[in-house]
């Protein structure tokens, strides 16, 4: 079978590995912090020391590791994937990095007689877990469908955006979608909350009608638990914004409302809450407003 070579074992990257793994794939893992590769190891992975060992004898390379500087440091850098990969092969960027990144680091793949992919997901830790992601795949048509069966064993739906970077600016889409909702449910429940309603009950209602939606189901009752572990971290989410808005400010796009988003969030990260999940949101309603008392 094709032969992996998986970078970056987080809270995403160790169990879309596993799913490689468990999907009979042969995979060799690499990560910084070395002992996040142990428990991969258990399922079969071989351990690399670094990622261009990772790369050597790897037919797809897939890195998934959290801001720009990273990605370039595990690619391009001095023991990055580039310098063990074999000409030819195809490294696959699971991050969320921009379209801009996305393209220069294509660019010096390119040079290096190495293909590259865009395909940043969506899903959360939950969906990489049950394999349910969704891939936004920026490349060359021919690249996703040699890809294509490995990414399969990740996730549910994958679409081919177009050509590089065109993967990053889908996810940027999905991220503006996305914080907006979870911040309006939020804003809801802070209204119901005022209201004197019963927070379960207006979940169960509001969920079940138009406004309904992944957020309300899943983020809303741990909202209203003050509940705040797990979930996607408060700090990833808020530079995916900063992504966002660099993009926005080169097209002249305003985008109001996610600017307000971006700003409670940096509220959040300000107060303690950049490793806790996005559900954490309700803790910026609470100083602004304050809930009732039960």
């Amino acid at each position: 079978m094709t032969r992996i070579a998986f970078i970056g074992m987080g809270a995403m990257g160790a169990p879309m590995a596993g799913n490689l793994l468990k999907a009979g794939f042969p995979v060799t893992v690499h990560n910084r912090t070395r002992e996040r590769e142990e428990p991969l190891a258990a399922l079969g992975a071989v351990r690399a020391a670094s990622p261009a060992e990772a790369a050597a004898g790897a037919d797809i390379v897939f890195t998934c590791v959290s801001d720009v500087p990273d990605v370039e440091e595990v690619i391009c850098g001095p023991r990055g994937v580039l310098q063990g990969i074999g000409d030819g092969r195809l490294v696959v960027d699971l991050s969320t990095i921009g379209p801009k990144a996305a393209r220069a680091i294509a660019a010096r793949c390119a040079e290096a007689g190495v293909r590259f992919m865009d395909a940043p997901v969506s899903g959360g830790p939950l969906g990489a877990q049950q394999a349910t992601l969704s891939i936004m795949a920026g490349g060359e048509a021919t690249d996703l469908e040699e890809a294509f069966p490995a990414l399969r064993a990740m996730g549910r739906t994958i679409v081919h955006c177009g050509p590089v970077g065109t993967g990053q600016a889908t996810k940027l889409v999905n991220q503006i979608v996305g914080a907006c909702t979870f911040c309006a449910v939020a804003e809801g429940l802070t209204f119901s909350n005022a209201a004197g309603l019963d927070g379960a009950k207006t979940i169960e209602a509001v969920g079940g009608g138009a406004a309904g939606s992944w957020m309300m189901t899943n983020l809303a009752p741990r909202m209203l638990a003050g509940d705040f572990e797990g979930g996607f971290k408060v700090s990833l989410q808020a530079k995916d914004l900063r992504l966002v808005l660099a993009e926005a400010d080169e097209m002249g796009l305003p985008l109001p409302i996610t600017r307000l988003v971006s700003q409670l969030l940096a509220w959040l990260e300000q107060n303690g809450h950049g490793q806790h999940g996005t559900q954490s949101i309700i803790a910026a309603y609470k100083a602004i407003r304050g809930f009732r008392k039960e």
